[in-house]
């Protein structure tokens, strides 16, 4: 038992949740900023899936790593801007708008790959240029700490900085605060001589950017390659993250780490003899359950403050009013 426990929770299962959460990571962190400013983006499934394609393609094209990222950024920023268009702009439901986005993501890439590249299902290549692994001197020396800290892709490292700069931009400078306003008090912001309808077009920029990053870093940085839908729902779980963490980023990233884990954990149960479909299944359950949770605590704050109101109102109708 004790050697198959050991099997498991092995050096491979943490670099695996590190490396599963980085893309789940940089997309909840766009997502931060698209839900406080007041728009309910489920798009990102469909920016992290052409963010990963068109990393692949450019990166095949130029045979560059860097110019692959450049163009999924690029991409990420013309689909922020679709989104924001109509979404901000044309008034059009949120919902609808961000389940056609994952649909047209969806079948743009399956075509662009079947009918440029001439290849069905999964397009692996030696002239997909990936990210290089990083070794961090020193760290990598360390038993067991540093096989799991040390070589990975950059993005890694930077979805650790980007944490702490989210944070930093959206409670600690101007352009937060007025995202927040934003989607918080619209009015109150546009009385104060700002746009809302700028801070939410931004918000949807930045949205497209991380999920540009999260999907080049899915395709370079971990599989270099490209595999029809392989985004697998990892946008639909940043968002649930983002609820999850209440829309703050140091909570995000946790949540981001717990599906990398289970997700891990999945892979590596397999190895005892647990049927694949069950393990697959694991990170997906944990988001339901995450979503559940927030729901009915939800409904638990808010009956929580509809009887404390009633009970204030209650109280000041008890108290005599002194006639002069």
């Amino acid at each position: 038992m004790w050697e198959q426990l050991a099997a498991i929770f092995s050096v491979g299962l943490f670099q695996n949740t590190i490396r599963n959460a980085t893309p789940v990571i940089l997309a909840a962190l766009g997502g931060l900023f698209t839900e406080h400013a007041g728009i309910m983006n489920i798009g990102m499934e469909g920016m992290l899936l052409m963010g990963a394609f068109f990393a692949v393609a450019f990166s095949f094209m130029f045979a560059s790593a860097s110019m692959g990222v450049l163009f999924a950024v690029l991409v990420g920023i013309a689909v922020g801007l679709f989104f924001a268009l109509f979404v901000v702009k044309l008034k059009s439901d949120e919902f609808i708008i961000g389940m056609t986005l994952n649909t047209f993501a969806s079948g743009l890439t399956i075509f662009l790959l079947r009918t440029v590249y001439g290849q069905t299902g999964t397009w692996v290549t030696k002239e997909i240029i990936g990210l290089p692994a990083i070794q961090i001197p020193l760290v990598k020396e360390i038993p067991f700490i540093g096989p799991i800290i040390s070589g990975h892709s950059l993005f890694v490292y930077l979805s650790w900085l980007l944490v702490f700069a989210v944070w930093i931009f959206l409670y600690r400078t101007p352009y937060g605060f007025w995202m927040r306003a934003a989607g918080e008090h619209p009015e109150a912001l546009e009385t104060a001589g700002v746009s809302p309808v700028k801070m939410k077009f931004l918000a949807s920029i930045l949205c497209g950017i991380f999920c540009g990053l999260a999907g080049a870093h899915l395709s370079l940085g971990y599989l270099n390659s490209f595999t029809e839908g392989m985004s697998a729902s990892r946008g639909f779980i940043a968002f649930a993250c983002v609820i999850f963490g209440m829309a703050n980023p140091p909570k995000v990233f946790g949540a981001a780490l717990l599906f990398g884990f289970l997700q891990a954990l999945g892979i590596r149960l397999q190895s005892v003899g647990v049927p694949s479909d069950l393990t697959a299944a694991v990170p997906y359950l944990a988001t339901v359950l995450m979503l559940v949770y927030i729901t009915v605590t939800g409904i638990s704050r808010k009956r929580k403050r509809a009887k404390k109101a009633v009970k204030q109102e209650s109280l000041s109708d008890a108290v005599p009013v002194d006639q002069p």
